[in-house]
């Protein structure tokens, strides 16, 4: 009688993998997953760095993007520089759900779209999907209605001329992608670094005080207390912290052939860590520049009511004495809408794919989410002009904001599940502040929205 053949025992489940539902999608982004190699874990700590060094700064593009300049330059020149903290304290924030988004992205080897697929029932994972199309669809609004602005500033182009041109940016976005991943990180590495140098020769010609400087980054009772700071604030916290980053970030972080041990996710977590915080530091300079320019340029000179980037530019380079103020400000403004055109792409793309596991080819996908940003931003353009474009990019600040407790509830609980997890799930003391840091964008969210539309 021939032995009996028995199957070899079936291996449990690793525990990253055991809390999930469904089986294991393709690779988020798989034309560019795990395409960049990384150094030996005994390699020295530069080479480790410059290897993860390159997602931060993508995801640091949503933090200093148009839609952010508004808020800022109204803080700055109504409120001179007490709220400073609060671009400080978003920043914060920013700093841990970016690093939550990296690790789901490391461990689970699924981006938060395909993570909330996995996890939710269709219907809820529908409902998010369009939820999350609606908040890209804000943030392209905010890239080209600043694309267009500085696009008049620089070159006297009328704004709806400035709109339809940012249809272009579909086939530059889909020449960088066909070209390699670093490619692209260079190329929003470069930007970045432009507007950096921009805020910074803002900030010498504009004088201000560095001691109120200082004075503005401890948090002050009047922010809460005075009904008009606390709305400005709030809008500066719904501006800063971007609910499509979380999508993006868990994404590309995967960009990197990493040792699928538990070392090799360590350092993994640990360097791409490293990058985003650094990078939301150069992006907490951006945005705090902004408010220092607009209040030792304005609120200085009694100007408090200057809250509009177009009334901005016209004034800076009269105020401060500089001819070249005015026009480093709208090169800024340009290159901060095309970076924030490169990582939109990307995160639509992501969160297409994650959701509804659909494939497009990429310059259709893009020509979808830039027609619904342009078509209302043409019609706002060509009926009311300078006033209307300034308002559609407070409202598609709004919609941001209403949509981020859907982005930052799920990513939470993913990463403070054990199941999913596994032993890199988050510690009781870092699952508690990401919780409390949930509330309170989702109740200052709240009061936000109540505060536009219904007081």
């Amino acid at each position: 009688m021939p032995p009996v053949v028995q199957n070899p025992p079936v291996a449990p489940p690793a525990p990253a993998e055991a809390g999930w539902r469904r089986a294991r999608q393709a690779p988020s982004l798989g034309e560019v997953f795990a395409s960049i190699k990384v150094p030996a874990a005994d390699a020295p700590f530069w080479r480790k760095f410059l290897a993860f060094w390159g997602p931060g700064l993508m995801v640091a593009v949503g933090y200093m993007d148009p839609g952010n300049w508004a808020t800022d330059i109204a803080g700055g020149a109504r409120y001179g520089y007490t709220l400073l903290s609060v671009i400080l304290i978003s920043n914060l924030f920013a700093m841990l759900l970016q690093h939550l988004a990296a690790k789901l992205g490391i461990v689970t080897g699924r981006d938060l779209a395909q993570a909330c697929r996995d996890h939710y029932s269709k219907p809820v994972a529908i409902t998010l999907w369009v939820l999350c199309e609606v908040a890209i669809a804000a943030c392209d609004l905010a890239e080209v209605i600043g694309s267009a602005i500085a696009l008049n500033l620089l070159f006297g182009l009328p704004l709806p001329w400035g709109v339809g041109l940012t249809i272009l940016d579909v086939f530059l976005v889909l020449l960088f992608q066909s070209k390699g991943f670093r490619l692209i990180e260079s190329i929003v590495a470069g930007l970045i670094f432009l507007i950096f140098g921009c805020f910074l020769y803002e900030i010498i010609v504009s004088h201000p005080d560095y001691f109120g400087i200082l004075q503005g980054l401890v948090p002050q009772k009047q922010v809460v207390t005075d009904p008009g700071m606390l709305y400005i604030a709030i809008g500066i916290l719904g501006a800063t912290v971007m609910p499509h980053n979380l999508y993006l970030h868990s994404s590309i972080v995967q960009t990197r052939a990493i040792e699928q041990t538990e070392p090799g996710k360590r350092m993994a977590i640990k360097f791409a860590t490293i990058d985003s915080t650094v990078a939301l530091f150069l992006a907490f300079f951006v945005n705090g520049a902004i408010l220092v320019t607009a209040a030792a340029a304005f609120h200085r000179n009694g100007m408090h009511d200057v809250a509009d980037i177009m009334d901005a530019h016209k004034l800076l380079a009269p105020v401060l004495g500089a001819g070249a103020a005015s026009a480093v400000f709208a090169i800024a403004l340009l290159a901060s809408g095309q970076n924030s055109t490169l990582t939109g792409t990307l995160a639509g793309q992501i969160v297409m794919e994650g959701f509804l596991n659909l494939h497009l080819k990429p310059w259709v996908r893009r020509l979808i989410t830039r027609g619904i940003a342009v078509v209302p931003a043409f019609i706002v353009t060509l009926l009311y002009g300078e006033k209307g474009t300034s308002e559609l990019l407070v409202l598609s600040q709004v919609i941001l904001s209403l949509q981020l407790s859907f982005a930052v509830v799920p990513l939470v609980l993913f990463t403070g599940d054990r199941a999913k997890m596994g032993v890199f799930a988050n510690r009781p003391a870092v699952q508690v502040t990401a919780w409390v840091v949930s509330g309170i964008i989702i109740v200052l969210n709240v009061y936000l929205l109540y505060k536009t539309f219904f007081a």
